[in-house]
């Protein structure tokens, strides 16, 4: 297996120096109610939360560009929110993180992804998901593409797709043939209902689940995760393909038919959520900060197992991500 010095890792870092990233997809705001758990409720067999605090958070898509913001880069969100209050927070919430929002749109007649989790003793009890899934405009579409190619110096662009809507076959292929035209890498973390649209990319990097039910194999052992990889290479003509396996790390697929596993390092985990937007942010991050596609998936892959050991969606800080190569 490839290793990694803090020495290496650290050039790659010094390289990166605000590059600007477009994310595209679906955001969201992620609302947490913070409480203990002491009792059991007479109403139902159901914990008692005693609520201390209320917080928001920035969710999908955002999440992704948070972490990059994180490490350096200068995202640019690209989605659709609603005319409401939870799209005015979340409108703050991008601008108290470094994220410029001069990419989002919003639709009067829709309303702001809201996803709401109830943490109790540090455990999820319960999410509340508010939200709509209908597919934007061709209008909308324009406008997006539009505005990306108004970008200057533009170094990468990132498709964060959670099947709300925000992306669909006429966008992808728009946005692939601008960027290919243009040289710029093309990083793609999928969901169910694009997954072969996306082709000609970068980097195509799906989890267990999706490549499941992309492909319709059980990835039950090394010999089906490996056809696995080579068919998306094959099917998509992308350049690398990264699976990720949770527990059983991931595995690099490249376009020369090598491949690559990536065991993950025990950790104590607390909470998966945004683990793959950390992952894709990380990887478009070291990739265009100069870093090999090995050496961009193993810090993908240390990156999201950090921030598994914390509840709720944070982004990945630079200080613990050297501190994660020890």
């Amino acid at each position: 297996m490839l290793k990694l010095e803090q020495t290496k890792v650290k050039q790659i870092l010094a390289n990166i120096n605000k590059q600007k990233v477009a994310v595209i997809g679906d955001v969201m705001l992620d609302r947490y109610f913070w409480g203990n758990v002491s009792r059991v409720s007479p109403e139902a067999p159901v914990p008692v939360v005693d609520v201390e605090k209320e917080s928001f958070h920035l969710g999908g898509a955002a999440n992704v560009a948070q972490n990059l913001s994180s490490l350096g880069i200068t995202p640019i969100l690209f989605g659709v929110l609603g005319e409401d209050e939870p799209a005015k927070i979340f409108i703050e919430r991008c601008k108290a993180n470094g994220i410029s929002p001069t990419g989002l749109l919003k639709d009067k007649n829709r309303i702001t992804t809201v996803k709401t989790r109830v943490i109790g003793n540090n455990q999820q009890i319960v999410r509340i998901d508010s939200e709509v899934r209908r597919e934007i405009s061709e209008e909308e579409i324009k406008t997006i593409l539009k505005r990306i190619k108004n970008i200057r110096n533009l170094e990468g662009i990132i498709f964060e797709d959670y099947d709300k809507g925000t992306i669909n076959e006429s966008l992808i292929t728009k946005i692939v043939e601008f960027s290919n035209e243009k040289r710029i890498p093309i990083f793609v973390d999928p969901k169910f209902d694009n997954f072969l649209k996306y082709k000609d990319v970068t980097l195509f990097k799906p989890n267990r689940r999706e490549t499941e039910e992309g492909l319709g194999i059980n990835l039950d052992s090394y010999e089906k995760i490996q056809e696995a990889g080579k068919t998306l290479i094959d099917k998509l003509n992308a350049k690398n393909v990264l699976i990720t396996l949770g527990a059983d790390g991931m595995v690099l697929f490249e376009e020369n038919g090598d491949s690559f596993s990536i065991p993950t390092v025990a950790r104590k985990i607390a909470d998966v959520s945004g683990a793959g937007d950390t992952a894709i942010a990380t990887f478009a991050t070291m990739l265009i900060a100069g870093a090999s596609y090995k050496e961009a998936a193993i810090l993908a892959n240390l990156a999201s197992g950090n921030v598994c050991e914390k509840p709720g969606i944070v982004a990945i800080k630079t200080p613990e991500l050297l501190e994660a190569i020890e």
